[in-house]
């Protein structure tokens, strides 16, 4: 089973090593026709502490690294 691959902007890098990264998905709302936004939070294993508020990132799944830590940042998109 391939590894899911997401894209978002780290909305916290407060923790050590971890960034908070806030994914949002859009759809079409099956009855009322109209684009609806929906967004995630996810928490990332950034070992180097590189990644600041409002970078954009591509995080991608892993094995349990915490309680709360299931991905790994991957790459930093550029602005």
């Amino acid at each position: 089973m391939p590894k899911r691959v997401l894209e978002g902007t780290v909305v916290s890098d407060k923790q050590d090593k971890t960034v908070v990264v806030r994914v949002e998905r859009r759809f079409t709302h099956p009855v009322l026709k109209k684009t609806v936004r929906r967004s995630k939070k996810f928490h990332a294993h950034d070992e180097a502490n590189k990644f600041k508020v409002g970078d954009t990132v591509s995080i991608q799944e892993h094995s349990p690294i915490s309680k709360l830590k299931r991905w790994i940042v991957v790459e930093n998109e550029s602005k």
